[in-house]
């Protein structure tokens, strides 16, 4: 079983098989698929799938905190299942690939108090950008 599934029952969450679909088509390491990616592999998986289904069922993942939706660069939304893990992101610029990266130490300290403004700050979100290694070829 995924990770995502395992945490999905163990909050209880209803398992239909479009909801069970979903889940399976995002489980994995550096998953960052457009609604439309996670449509296309979940109606292989299962024809009858609508996209009304993969749509809602990605919001409600994101509200239960179970995937992260990202949005990069004015691109399509992304969802990373990697919900639980501290991590930040590598985006290429070329072409919108996306990593998981954990660096070293806290980007929290790393904001002096002086720039803070008075903000009680919980959460910081990197965002490494460069180019991968297809486009650095190209």
């Amino acid at each position: 079983m995924s990770d995502l599934l395992g945490r999905l029952r163990g909050r209880g969450w209803r398992m239909t098989a479009q909801r069970r679909v979903v889940a399976e088509v995002l489980d994995g390491e550096h998953i960052h698929l457009t609604a439309d990616e996670v449509l296309a592999r979940a109606t292989a998986r299962l024809p009858e799938i609508s996209r009304a289904t993969v749509y809602n069922t990605l919001g409600e993942l994101v509200t239960l905190g179970e995937v992260i939706e990202l949005a990069t660069d004015g691109r399509a939304k992304r969802y990373d299942p990697n919900a639980h893990r501290p991590h930040q992101h590598l985006v290429c610029s070329g072409c919108g690939a996306i990593r998981d990266v954990h660096p070293g130490g806290d980007p929290l300290a790393d904001l002096p108090d002086g720039e803070r403004f008075g903000f009680s700050v919980a959460t910081a979100e990197v965002t490494y950008r460069g180019l991968c290694p297809d486009c650095t070829r190209g």
